[in-house]
């Protein structure tokens, strides 16, 4: 494995998994699954849900791709393009978060 098939690998983790931390606290504190939902109550409101869509985005995605296989027998390709595109939204996010991580480490020394 070469290492930007290494690097692809590793910015798509850290995307998925920061996706799955970000849902995960949101039931918690909402009581309710994340969807895709944006709550216009208020302008911070707004800007909370854009953000947890974007960033909880994949996961969110791969959730309801499973369900939706496991209850409502949807084909295999349905589950395979829902991964494809969570894959590809993980890396571009993991990619902004280790940018974001990377200025605010050079920022701090």
């Amino acid at each position: 494995m070469g290492p930007e098939l290494f690097a692809l690998v590793y910015v798509t983790s850290v995307g998925f998994v920061c996706a799955g931390i970000l849902a995960s606290l949101y039931q918690i504190m909402a009581r309710r699954p994340a969807g895709f939902r944006v709550t216009i109550n208020s302008w911070p409101g707004v800007f909370a849900s854009v953000i947890i869509c974007t960033f909880a985005g994949p996961f969110i995605i791969m959730r309801n791709a499973l369900r939706g296989r496991r209850l409502e027998n949807r084909p295999i390709g349905w589950l395979f393009g829902s991964s494809a595109i969570a894959s590809v939204w993980s890396a571009c996010s993991g990619v902004l978060l280790l940018n974001v991580l990377s200025v605010a480490a050079n920022a701090m020394s």
